[in-house]
């Protein structure tokens, strides 16, 4: 695509205006949408102001339900985020134009678009093996300078003998109010390419660099929070190619799915007991838990991604039902539920325990009565 093409709002009018109390409405955000929707990369709604998605409705919010099957898109909802996204003008028009104080996402995965965000963060840096993943600093080079992720990104593209992303003038570059820079490429090929962060420890292109592609979003230029706009650097408004060098990075540093889909992790031998022990072996109830947790346990094997919050409610919402019917003691399921899910995401106790407290009381009212066991 010719880097000429002009962005809504490329200019001092970029986007949103703000004030005190947030963004005033204005037309730039469903321009932008447009805009966006026209190069084919589908968008949805963040919420005024935030650059989180914006809120679900009620029937959306109830523990256990999720955007599978849900039919809010059909008619017409941006419910769920990133899964809402769409190409349809009409849809823009109606979402944008009956509050134009919404912000804009891109949905990476649909858009082919691989996004470079990079953080300036005030943090402390980690040890030094966890800088560049995979890459061994010698002790002796002093890595006191490398505060932020455009230090750690240009320290790797200088190790491939590359100019730093931070600076390619022929792609897209957007500045956020936090100092740091969206770098927006498309991938080149059919490769999903996945998301990370850059602190984690399992997959990381570089600390404070994350990844948005299949399974995440990006908010667009021209959105606007109370922190500030993102405004597009230079004259680029379209994403170049995501370069050679950058690709085999991603995938040197685990950014492509696995390449087959692994089994289904089966559920902890403790988790299993307790269930066991709390419904009598292998009646329904038993079979009924031991199903949803092991969807839980299976999100094990995908680091990011995989669905966990979802999957953790939807297993406590029936073991909920479950107690409330009489087939399972509540201590018994609560325990089943926490050992499963340390197993999937180790060391998220209070997260677990808050989803699982909340997913059981919601199917606590709805007692789950199973039929005779045939």
């Amino acid at each position: 695509m010719s880097a000429d093409l002009r962005f809504p709002g490329s200019d001092s009018s970029l986007g949103a205006s703000s004030t005190a109390a947030g963004p005033r409405p204005t037309a730039g955000s469903l321009a932008t949408a447009r805009w966006l929707a026209s190069h084919g990369w589908p968008v949805h709604p963040l919420a005024p102001g935030r650059k989180t998605p914006a809120a679900n409705c009620s029937d959306c919010r109830r523990p256990g339900h999720t955007h599978e099957g849900c039919p809010c898109r059909a008619l017409g909802r941006w419910c769920h985020g990133f899964h809402a996204a769409t190409l349809d003008t009409a849809r823009i028009d109606q979402w944008w134009g009956s509050t134009p104080q919404l912000g804009v996402g891109v949905a990476c995965g649909p858009a082919n678009l691989v996004i470079i965000d990079v953080d300036a963060h005030d943090a402390v840096p980690p040890a030094r093996d966890r800088l560049l993943p995979g890459i061994d600093i010698a002790e002796h080079i002093d890595v006191s300078a490398m505060a932020t992720g455009f230090h750690t990104l240009g320290v790797l593209a200088a190790l491939r003998g590359q100019p730093s992303p931070a600076d390619d003038t022929a792609t897209l570059r957007v500045r956020t109010p936090s100092g740091g820079l969206h770098i927006w490429y498309r991938a080149a090929d059919a490769r999903q390419w996945q998301c990370s962060t850059g602190s984690s420890t399992t997959r990381a292109l570089a600390w404070q660099v994350d990844i948005r592609a299949h399974g995440g979003y990006i908010v667009a230029p021209g959105t606007t929070t109370p922190a500030g706009p993102y405004r597009p650097v230079g004259t680029c408004r379209t994403p170049a190619p995501l370069p050679n060098w950058l690709a085999q990075e991603l995938q040197r540093t685990g950014h492509l799915p696995a390449p087959h889909i692994p089994a289904p992790r089966p559920v902890p031998s403790r988790a299993r007991q307790a269930v066991i022990a709390a419904g009598g072996g292998r009646d329904q109830a038993t079979r009924a838990l031991a199903g949803a947790l092991a969807e839980v346990a299976a999100c094990a094997d995908v680091p990011e991604g995989a669905g966990f919050t979802d999957k953790l409610n939807r297993a406590a919402y029936t073991a909920g039902g479950l107690v409330a019917a009489g087939h399972l003691t509540h201590e018994a399921a609560e325990r089943a539920l926490m050992e499963t899910a340390e197993l999937a995401r180790p060391g998220q106790h209070a997260r677990a325990a808050q989803v699982i407290r909340s997913g059981m009381a919601a199917g606590a009212r709805r007692p789950l009565h199973l039929g005779s066991r045939p």
